[in-house]
């Protein structure tokens, strides 16, 4: 694991590049790689490749990188991690290739020597690479199929810069930071920029599944070679067969994920994902598995410390535990802004970051985490609401303003709350009719109605004026692209596709890569294998949520490996008091921030609208917390990149 960054000045009349410069920019992200770094000129000066090195593969200098080929034709810098890399090795060798290194990189050298762009078909695992090709004056990159590892760019002026995060790219005196409003109008929905826009302007980011060249004149191609959607099958398996295809595919993701020459854990919360992942580790060592949990000190009720604990005693873990409450989150504020690069609106990242330091000051490398399966396997309760919800939508764009009016005083009336109650209803009637039958991802926040409210009307007018935006563009689209791909499809697999593509993509795999390297570990997701994902993908829905139950045919496939305890409980989900710390501890300090913030007093917030929220969150009349999350990120945010880099 590693950070990579790298400019090509393809129609530079006088290239402005050199060592220093490119040690600059690799310096910006040395949190991912504290072990090693390197730099790479090419003798004609057009191009520049940077590098940390985070040592899990090969710890000796032959895996040192930029790294070439045998006759320094071909150079390359790699972040992440490739599990058959050794499956390659021998009929490559049987080829001609020569290795100097164990490391996985030199193999993707050799396959691209071999199979040119098309050698990302034979990579399993996690990656984000850029290819030197000298002899063609051509920059080859890609990212993993499914977005595990981030890969942004920016083209200006006959230059191309890139790196592993924004802030490599921001090193360069060339880039300048500067808000991108349309980015912001859909961070506010999706909790983070979709790809491929980021929060600045003219910098972007390669969505998961894609490659990229550019030639020496500034010609850029992108395409797709990988995306989550599988044809349905016609042989339908039984619950055993689909059950026993899983755990088989599931254990031999985990055997691979431990390659490493460093020591390697696994977050542990106690429930099925983590737990699994536990057990599958420990059939492949004698080792004692080194597990990490993190809790709140006042707020119990957010804790898993003792199903976790449950569990390292079965499995006679090396376990670990940290607490942390409303303060640490306060003095981490600063740095979980700069960790992000853009803002992503998860307080997960708060105790993320705290488990992920755990991990680090315990002497561990190297960590396995459940993200992925809740989206295979169908294991978010929301799924189940969604699926009914679903079926009202449509009818209530129909629905005639008097029985609009109607329904919503009785939705108050019933819930015997008041004006607060009704307006709250009248909220979930318009977001019901905006989504119009689908479904907009576990993680959507201010829908098109709610930003009318929100965004001060200069703002909102310009929008609609200049660029006429609506998230449901994007929605519509992605679900159109899926369709149109598989048009049998039942709802439960567009809304899988939907939360690859967007939740999990660009939220809750950011969220891990960012945490985690910035506390200069490494993060693996077995259950994203894309073997797995691809078998996962052929089962029925009906499979999936069995009896009205999520996860089914998981617990079905995990039963006997891990104890029936953590199989039946219920879901509880990583998560944190935010909504209370909102409310109380952290209260003073947020709302501060928010109604004295930039975002107001530079025209792109209400304040009347921002107060109301404030207000009734902390009056705890509605929680409010997810949104006011979201502002305050995005505040935070634009307060160190925008609003700081202009002072």
């Amino acid at each position: 694991m590693c950070g990579i960054t790298g400019v090509y000045e393809y129609a530079q009349a006088l290239p402005t590049l050199d060592e220093a410069l490119l040690q600059k920019m690799a310096n910006a992200i040395a949190h991912r790689g504290p072990d090693d770094s390197g730099t790479y000129l090419d003798p004609a000066g057009r191009l520049g490749l940077a590098f940390r090195r985070l040592a899990i593969v090969d710890l000796s200098p032959a895996g040192h990188q930029p790294m070439s080929n045998e006759d320094g034709t071909i150079w390359i810098v790699f972040n992440g991690e490739i599990y058959n890399h050794a499956e390659h090795r021998a009929s490559l060798i049987q080829k001609g290739h020569v290795y100097r290194s164990r490391t996985d990189t030199e193999t993707i050298i050799h396959l691209y020597e071999e199979y040119g762009d098309e050698c990302v078909h034979y990579l399993s695992g996690m990656f984000a690479f850029c290819i030197w090709d000298q002899p063609r004056q051509r920059l080859f990159m890609a990212r993993d199929r499914i977005g595990i590892k981030p890969f942004y760019y920016t083209q200006q002026n006959g230059r191309f810069i890139f790196g592993s995060e924004i802030k490599a790219i921001l090193a360069h005196p060339a880039v300048h930071p500067e808000l991108d409003e349309e980015a912001l109008y859909h961070y506010l929905t999706f909790m983070v920029p979709p790809a491929p826009l980021t929060m600045f302007k003219g910098i972007w980011k390669l969505p998961p599944g894609y490659r990229m060249s550019l030639d020496r004149h500034g010609n850029m191609k992108q395409e797709r070679y990988w995306d989550a959607i599988v044809p349905s099958s016609k042989h339908v398996l039984s619950d055993e067969e689909y059950a026993e295809g899983v755990r088989t595919l599931l254990q031999a993701s985990v055997r691979t994920h431990m390659m490493s020459d460093v020591p390697v854990g696994v977050f542990l919360s106690g429930g099925i994902d983590s737990t699994t992942n536990v057990a599958l580790m420990a059939q492949c060592t004698d080792l004692p598995i080194n597990t990490f949990t993190v809790g709140f000190k006042q707020h119990q009720a957010y804790n898993e410390g003792h199903y976790a604990r449950e569990i390292a005693n079965t499995f006679k873990t090396n376990h670990h535990e940290i607490l942390i409450d409303y303060q640490d989150a306060l003095n981490y504020i600063p740095q979980l802004v700069w960790s992000q690069d853009e803002p992503i609106a998860d307080w997960v990242c708060i105790p993320l970051y705290f488990v992920s330091k755990l991990v680090r000051d315990s002497g561990v490398i190297v960590v396995q985490v459940g993200e992925g399966s809740d989206e295979l396997f169908a294991g978010y309760p929301g799924y189940l609401k969604s699926l009914r919800r679903q079926r009202v939508g449509p009818y209530l764009r129909w629905m005639p303003k008097p029985v609009w009016s109607t329904a919503t005083k009785l939705s108050g009336a019933v819930a015997q709350q008041g004006v607060a109650a009704a307006t709250q209803a009248e909220r979930i009637f318009r977001r019901l009719a905006v989504e119009d039958g689908q479904f907009w991802g576990g993680a959507a926040v201010f829908v098109h109605p709610d930003k009318e409210d929100l965004l001060a009307t200069p703002f909102w007018q310009a929008m609609q004026k200049n660029k006429r935006l609506d998230s449901a563009d994007i929605v519509k689209a992605t679900y159109a692209h899926f369709t149109a791909q598989k048009p049998d499809a039942d709802r439960l697999e567009r809304m899988i596709y939907f939360e690859l593509k967007y939740r999990l993509a660009e939220l809750l795999l950011m969220r891990v890569d960012k945490i985690t390297m910035s506390t200069s570990i490494e993060a693996r997701v077995p259950f994203l294998d894309h073997k797995l994902i691809e078998f996962a993908l052929t089962i029925p829905s009906a499979v999936k949520l069995r009896d009205g139950k999520t996860k089914a045919i998981l617990k079905k496939a995990v039963q006997g490996l891990i104890p029936d305890k953590i199989i039946n409980r219920p879901k509880q989900g990583f998560n944190a008091p935010i909504s209370e710390w909102l409310r109380a501890d952290m209260a003073k300090e947020v709302n501060f921030a928010l109604i004295q913030g930039y975002l107001i007093k530079d025209g792109y917030l209400n304040v009347g609208f921002v107060q109301k929220i404030l207000a009734d969150h902390q009056n705890a009349r509605r929680d409010w917390s997810g949104y006011i999350w979201n502002l305050y990120n995005l505040e935070m945010w634009y307060r160190h990149y925008i609003s700081g880099a202009k002072a």
